[in-house]
């Protein structure tokens, strides 16, 4: 089979919804602006097609709309959705096209704009929030605090304290990455009507352990409740996108380097109640695949949808923390849902091409009980 290489990857600066730079900025605005850039310097008439996740939409595709923007009119779009785990599968689809010899070039990623996506409907007096899985008490599908981060900390035996401690690492190791520039490389801007947005925004400098502390938890009424805004993802607006290409096109045809192969992925599920955990089981399937064990592992990004995610992972799999989110996640960055998978992959391909090459895994819950993993693997420099 054709090996799947990464040829681009690149995505905007996330910004904090509602509030922040991106709060007038639709999603197709910045699907516009990724996929544009990414497809900078591509011959039009060798790319296939074009995947976007958006979670949070429905009717029309965006995808299509990014690809005419972007002047890429003969290319058809697709969109995908598997809810926080939506913008790693558009990267797994695309490279899976590419692998099985149907399309030689997708360009591939997501989108997502809290700030503008459609949040109420009064028809028949309910929320517009599209469930991922039936409600019930121990699992509710409008309440992920509870769904994801206090069944995972309760099952894991999680504390507040390292909970909160898990999330001041994450601001700090954001507010590094920032400072080195280790996203300069990676991030491009976005005009928006307040001027352009080129960083960032959501890591908070100022983030302290007492100020952590006390923060009150999302659901006082439940005894022992350690979920608070401080230790869960924020709301956020981003788009990721990368260029998946056939290896030898890339080469001979393209003249371009290899940023990583797509070396092999997978997705897991489990009851509800269990998201949580589901990272633990996907992140050794996907290994599992391509011959590899956690030992092989260089990098993880493991989305912080809440701080007790990751942290039931590094217990479960023994992994070194100190090889997990070294430049911040979701309790910092923030979690753009639609768009973090791919945001996870254009990091974690940056970062190990920083250090010189390996191997990298990027995972997370997903809304469900579900949960996916993508193996990626960048060439020594």
């Amino acid at each position: 089979m054709p090996e799947a290489v990464l040829v681009a990857a690149l995505r905007t600066p996330i910004g904090t919804a509602f509030k922040g730079s991106l709060r007038d900025t639709s999603a197709y605005d910045l699907a516009d602006r990724v996929v544009t850039a990414v497809a900078e310097g591509l011959d039009p008439d060798l790319v296939d097609d074009l995947i976007l996740a958006e979670s949070h939409y429905g009717g029309g595709v965006v995808a299509r709309h990014a690809a005419v923007t972007a002047g890429l009119p003969q290319v058809p779009g697709l969109a995908l959705n598997r809810h926080c785990a939506a913008g790693l599968a558009a990267v797994s689809t695309a490279a899976a096209s590419v692998r099985a010899g149907m399309d030689r070039l997708v360009l591939a990623g997501g989108v997502n704009s809290a700030s503008t996506a459609p949040r109420l409907s009064y028809l028949g007096g309910e929320r517009w929030v599209p469930p991922s899985h039936p409600d019930r008490p121990d699992a509710p599908n409008l309440d992920m605090s509870i769904t994801v981060g206090w069944n995972t900390a309760v099952r894991e035996g999680l504390t507040r304290e390292e909970m909160d401690a898990w999330a001041l690492r994450s601001h700090r190791n954001a507010v590094r990455a920032l400072d080195e520039g280790r996203f300069k490389d990676e991030t491009v801007p976005v005009a928006t009507s307040h001027g352009p947005f080129e960083s960032d925004e959501h890591p908070r400098r100022d983030t302290s352990p007492e100020k952590l502390a006390a923060l009150k938890p999302l659901h006082p009424e439940i005894e022992g409740f350690s979920i608070t805004a401080g230790n869960a993802c924020g709301a956020n607006d981003a788009a990721a996108a990368v260029a998946v290409a056939d290896e030898r096109l890339a080469r001979e045809d393209l003249g371009l380097p290899t940023l990583a192969r797509v070396r092999s992925w997978a997705s897991v599920a489990r009851d509800p109640a269990e998201t949580g955990l589901t990272p633990t089981h996907a992140i050794p399937k996907a290994l599992g695949r391509v011959g590899m064990t956690l030992s092989d592992v260089d990098l993880f990004e493991i989305n912080e949808a809440f701080a007790s995610v990751p942290l039931a992972a590094v217990r479960r799999l023994g992994l070194d923390p100190d090889t997990v989110n070294v430049n911040g996640s979701g309790c910092s960055l923030g979690h753009p849902v639609a768009a973090t998978g791919t945001r996870m992959v254009v990091t974690l391909v940056h970062e190990l091409r920083r250090r010189g090459g390996g191997v990298g895994v990027a995972s997370m819950c997903a809304g469900g009980g579900m949960g996916s993993a993508l193996v990626l693997e960048v060439p020594g420099l």
